[in-house]
């Protein structure tokens, strides 16, 4: 068996708050995986030990995934997590629609 390093568990929030790791996750977005040098070729002003870091931190916040193909490593967004980030930011303000809906509602019946 194989010996897998694992990346340390990292809040998904805290990974997203860095603008080079939202961009390395727009740009695999917009691909269907990217290897590891085609990311660090994106980013020419920081370099690739820095791209390599941002790339953990997304491993360790499962926002990605990575497979190993040969001698090349793949990333790969992971929607599914993506998503459950999308549903627990806007969980916080599931009151406040609700209200704003609510008074919509009321206008629209009872206008005055």
């Amino acid at each position: 068996m194989r010996n897998v390093r694992r990346s340390p568990r990292i809040d998904a929030f805290k990974a997203l708050a860095d603008p080079t790791r939202r961009g390395i996750l727009q740009m695999l977005g917009r691909r269907r995986y990217c290897r590891a040098g085609e990311i660090a070729r994106g980013f020419p002003r920081i370099s690739r030990p820095a791209v390599s870091r941002h790339l953990r931190v997304l491993r360790g916040a499962r926002l990605v995934t990575v497979e190993g193909v040969g001698r090349e490593q793949r990333y790969r967004l992971n929607e599914a997590a993506l998503q459950r980030v999308q549903v627990e930011w806007f969980r916080q303000f599931t009151a406040i629609w609700d209200g704003t809906l609510a008074t919509l509602k009321n206008q629209v019946e009872h206008p005055r």
